[in-house]
């Protein structure tokens, strides 16, 4: 896994917030009252350089299936014929 690869492809992902290289986002710190899904500490597996490793948070009242619907029909809309 090119982690570099992936990194990009997470900052460039709309409603997704990569944090710093290290770092670690938490839900109280940085997730509450936000609709975005912070992304943090993107590395290899621990056995296997082919994995992929990564720490997800959301404030889950804000980012829950209704919300998370919507967007699903949105990129369906825009990628229909």
């Amino acid at each position: 896994v090119d982690l570099d690869a992936v990194n990009q492809a997470l900052e460039a992902a709309d409603s997704l917030e990569l944090v710093e290289r290290d770092d670690y986002p938490t839900p109280v710190g940085d997730a509450v009252g936000q609709d975005v899904v912070y992304v943090g500490r993107v590395r290899h597996g621990v056995d296997e350089d082919q994995q992929l490793n990564l720490w997800l948070t959301t404030d889950n009242v804000r980012k829950g299936a209704a919300l998370n619907a919507v967007q699903v029909a949105q990129l369906l809309i825009k990628h229909m014929p």
